[in-house]
């Protein structure tokens, strides 16, 4: 793989704060399977077949190779966006097949589309009107196996919405407002999962039907990732927090410390604050040695070019942590048509059930798959 041309100022500064690297351990190879620019793709069996398929946009792809597409139905485009801005599998209607969940920003509305089980085109129930949908995100608040939704509304209120059954959604409120970005872990260590924004962060009550979530203005970051990363990284006992500046420069960690009586802050470290539009991430293990390796990149076009670094080169990443530091390793870089960015919301996973962890990722620059080799 041919090293990135960046400049050398850069280059410098970069080393100083994290390590850098070509993927010298894995490799990748692309594959380009759409020049659609939506930005969200999702990675399940659509038709039963035992192979796991592509769902971005209108339409989805048949794996293991991806070369044929059917309709799911056409999303509504809103200037250089598309109205779907996640694509979360799930089985709303308890039929057997994988449904998935999206929303979009501009009309501010969280819904579901319903796999008809042939190729026929999906029908899209409401599931709330929740205002403008950064993204969106599944986790499994209350821990009964279950995964629930998450829109990041910013300057909304945040609320989750729990599956109850076929076709219906529980509404569970938790904030007055949020900020842009989201995450979700145990911060205080009492064993119940808290959310993450970027205006602070929301402690989760013992009874999530009748408590009252409690909220701890920490920090105040900005327009950053979605995800955030919760995780113990230094291996003190404590979680700690990875984002990037999902519209301007920079890709960090916050560092949790306990004072002597138990209050809880942040030190900020950077991972890499030389690249722009680290919108969305995932904590995953790519290598296979039983650790997770930090895999992200840059948003093609967030804010249609707009944003501070807007117009840099695209790349797609992964950190590696060595106990102390993150080392990088480029997986994709360049200019349009060379280096691959990502969109909104990616998948990473064993794509052909070869063993190996792959990248699914798409953008206004398109959708393609980085098969691991």
């Amino acid at each position: 793989m041919k090293r990135p041309n960046f400049p050398l100022t850069i280059l410098l500064f970069t080393f100083s704060f994290s390590a850098f690297s070509q993927a010298q351990n894995l490799r990748f190879e692309k594959q380009l399977i759409a020049f659609e620019s939506n930005e969200s793709v999702g990675a399940f069996d659509v038709d039963k077949d035992g192979h796991i398929d592509l769902v971005s946009g209108s339409y989805w792809y048949k794996g293991p190779e991806f070369r044929d597409r059917f309709l799911i139905g056409q999303v509504k485009r809103y200037g250089e966006y598309y109205e779907d801005f996640s694509t979360i599998s799930m089985d709303v209607n308890g039929d057997g097949k994988m449904d998935f969940v999206t929303g979009g920003w501009f009309e501010g509305k969280l819904v579901w589309k319903e796999n008809p089980g042939n190729n026929g085109e999906w029908k899209e129930h409401l599931i709330a009107e929740t205002g403008n949908i950064e993204s969106t995100r599944a986790w499994d608040i209350d821990g009964d196996g279950t995964l629930e939704i998450v829109p990041n509304t910013p300057r909304k209120p945040l609320a989750f919405y729990k599956w109850i059954g076929p076709n219906q959604f529980e509404k569970y409120e938790v904030f007055e407002t949020q900020g842009h970005g989201l995450g979700f872990g145990d911060i205080n260590g009492d064993g119940f999962g808290d959310l993450i924004s970027s205006f602070g962060w929301y402690e989760a009550p013992a009874d999530l039907r009748t408590g009252q979530w409690n909220f701890h203005p920490s920090f105040n970051l900005g327009d950053i990732s979605v995800p955030v990363i919760v995780t113990d990284l230094n291996g003190d006992g404590l979680n700690d927090l990875i984002f990037g500046m999902g519209h301007n420069y920079g890709l960090f960690w916050m560092e949790q410390k306990r004072d002597g009586e138990g209050q809880i802050s942040f030190a900020k470290h950077p991972i890499d604050p030389y690249h722009a539009q680290y919108h969305a991430m995932e904590w995953v293990d790519l290598d296979g040695d039983g650790k997770n390796e930090l895999v992200t990149g840059k948003r093609y076009r967030a804010h249609n070019g707009k944003d501070p670094g807007g117009l840099d080169e695209i790349g797609l990443y992964y950190f590696k942590w060595d106990g102390k530091t993150f080392v990088k390793n480029v997986i994709s870089y360049g200019p349009l048509g060379v280096g691959k960015g990502t969109g909104i919301h990616f998948s990473v996973t064993d794509l052909n059930g070869d063993g190996k962890t792959d990248i699914a990722v798409a953008g206004k620059d398109g959708l393609a798959v980085f098969w691991q080799r």
